[in-house]
């Protein structure tokens, strides 16, 4: 009987997916993560603060070991904390610096779930992990899911294919409704408990709080980027979106507005006006290329995890960076984001914005 380490988070989908591999026939244990450690933070002088509430992990690892109990397997329990902070959450901070969009889900998984996790695993005997994603592996290649509203393989592009080896997606062929109603049946106690949302470390905190605890304010001009005004004042770079409309921070203008780009080397937030014409580009070049299929020159690609997929045109410059092509325009496509390549369902890796062109120039505001 083939052993598999199913990790399990304390929510629904992970403790789905240990429940059919139990009776696919499998020989299944648990394996909590505990990543963050919810207590204990830092303000931005360096000074310990002791905050309660913050992440639900602890009742989060209740629920895994009662759920476990529910389906009778056993569940072990490790910390990666230290791990976390040096691969995950520092990357996450210093791009916050550079005015960039990071996103930790899929540091966490090419770090954490798909290495260190992984690695424990085999200590504990697996022939195979698991975890609760939505996507597949087929003929050891990466697939979306069935349920391509919750299809999370944009998350997993930036693993290798050695980490995909001996990985089990147990939920690529189930949709969201299905997994809860096999928990109903069951009588799993995390059929109904709500999903978890945005970032994993910040939880159910605003951002801006969190942020504040690890990097210093610092304030600085709104700049309308077609008059070149100063029209107000921003908290810090790191507290504003390409494309965020709302709590922008300009007072008495009612006009319809939106941050468009920033500027980190002055600190200066650009802003415009009406329609949204400085969203949009129709070229990119990436970098830090994780290939994990051969790339055709035509291709889809997505630039966000709830974007729509956007026919490109791929030129591998060298084995470092990517220039992508995409005439119908994209929206908001912003400097750290991940960019995921695909063919048809087949997920072909992924690259990070480097910088983002529109008719074949720069766009300046976003440096």
């Amino acid at each position: 009987m083939k052993k598999v380490i199913v990790g399990i988070s304390g929510g629904v989908d992970s403790a789905v997916a240990a429940y059919l591999l139990k009776k696919e026939g499998y020989q299944v244990e648990g394996l909590f993560m505990r990543n963050w450690d919810a207590a204990l933070n830092n303000d931005f002088l360096g000074n310990p603060t002791l905050n309660e509430n913050i992440c639900p992990q602890e009742q989060d690892y209740n629920d895994a070991l009662e759920a476990c109990k529910i389906m009778n397997i056993p569940l072990h329990r490790v910390d990666f904390i230290k791990e976390y902070w040096d691969y995950v959450f520092t990357y996450f901070l210093e791009e916050l610096k550079k005015g960039r969009t990071p996103n930790p889900d899929m540091l966490c998984n090419k770090f954490i779930k798909f290495d260190l996790f992984k690695k424990e695993a085999q200590k504990l005997g697996a022939d195979y992990i698991a975890t609760g994603h939505y996507a597949k592996i087929i003929n050891k290649t990466l697939y979306k899911a069935h349920d391509k509203n919750k299809d999370q393989s944009y998350f997993l592009a930036d693993i290798n294919k050695n980490q995909l080896e001996n990985v089990l997606f147990p939920l690529g062929d189930y949709t969201k409704p299905e997994v809860r109603q096999i928990a109903l049946e069951i009588g799993l106690n995390v059929a109904k408990k709500k999903d978890s949302t945005g970032i994993c470390f910040i939880g159910e905190r605003h951002y801006q709080e969190f942020i504040k605890n690890y990097l210093r304010p610092n304030p600085g001009n709104i700049i309308n980027v077609e008059t070149n005004e100063i029209i107000g004042t921003h908290t810090g770079l790191m507290n504003y979106t390409i494309g965020q409309r709302r709590n922008v921070g300009i007072s008495g203008n009612s006009k319809r507005h939106y941050v468009c780009g920033k500027n980190v080397e002055k600190n200066i937030l650009y802003v415009a006006f009406g329609d949204s014409e400085y969203l949009y580009s129709d070229e990119c070049l990436l970098d830090n290329i994780n290939i994990l299929e051969e790339i055709p020159k035509n291709i889809t690609v997505k630039f966000r995890y709830r974007g729509e997929d956007i026919k490109a045109y791929a030129e591998i410059l060298n084995n470092k960076e990517i220039r992508l092509k995409y005439p119908d325009l994209a929206k908001s496509v912003t400097p750290g984001q991940a960019c995921v390549f695909y063919d048809n369902d087949k997920c072909l890796g992924c690259g990070f914005i480097k910088e983002v062109y529109k008719n074949k120039e720069k766009l300046w505001y976003l440096s």
